[in-house]
């Protein structure tokens, strides 16, 4: 018995070490341009920053940990497929192939579904949040962000509209689980939609449209997960049916 567990041990440690491996590889090719990184990462704020004011960077090792930082992220951003596809291959000789046919599909959504939520922030959240903070500022005080500060900010919503955008496949697995069917969950509609404004005021910064630009969505990637989840449900029926003699 501890010879099967103890060759289990040993293929984690080489998945693990291909994962640190795959992030060090991708972060040494990326860090030559960490300040142009910045720069499009600042891009948002910066287009709509008052004429004649600019970033700043108030502590002394700012300037290069910050864009050593955002390096470092962006690794392991770009390396999640290959993350994913090692925790898939490590997990994958345990399944039934029925188990196969259906997890892979919810493994290459997830990892996409989290991709557009980010493009999603950086594109249509960031210039409407950063718009609303630079004119609610008040008269006589200039908009002068820290570097750090701001990546902390983008980096907290880019983890929220990600996680966000999991909805679809986090409802397809409760109804494909059995954790809930398509009936509960509508019935529970209403109270879902309160959950996403409340998820929306917890994640996002204390102003009305950044709450709403992370509810909306989630609302509506919930009813894509009903639909999908319909199509799951109405699949295991006829598979359940198909059984019976």
């Amino acid at each position: 018995m501890q010879q099967p567990l103890i060759e289990h041990l040993v293929e984690l440690r080489n998945r693990l070490l291909k994962v640190v491996l795959s992030v060090l590889v991708i972060f040494c090719g990326l860090y030559a341009f960490a300040n142009d990184f910045y720069l499009i990462l600042s891009q948002p704020l910066t287009d709509i920053m008052p004429e004649g004011t600019n970033m700043i960077a108030t502590d002394v090792a700012s300037p290069f940990l910050t864009p050593f930082k955002l390096t470092l992220v962006m690794a392991v951003f770009l390396a999640v497929p290959y993350i994913l596809y090692q925790a898939w291959s490590f997990i994958a000789p345990g399944l039934y192939q029925h188990e196969k046919m259906f997890a892979f599909p919810l493994l290459i959504s997830s990892i996409l579904l989290f991709y557009l939520g980010m493009l999603f922030a950086y594109f249509v959240v960031f210039p409407l949040v950063f718009g609303f903070f630079t004119a609610a500022s008040p008269e006589g005080v200039a908009v002068m962000t820290d570097i750090s500060k701001y990546l902390d900010f983008v980096l907290k919503l880019f983890f929220a509209f990600g996680l966000a955008f999991e909805i679809p496949v986090a409802t397809v697995l409760m109804i494909k689980t059995g954790m809930s069917s398509v009936a509960s969950l509508k019935e529970k509609r209403p109270y879902i939609i309160v959950g996403c404004f409340v998820v929306g005021m917890l994640l996002t910064p204390p102003d009305l449209i950044s709450q709403t630009m992370l509810a909306l969505p989630m609302w509506l990637l919930f009813e894509t997960g009903l639909f999908f989840g319909r199509l799951v449900e109405q699949k295991s029926h006829e598979e359940e049916n198909n059984v019976q003699p």
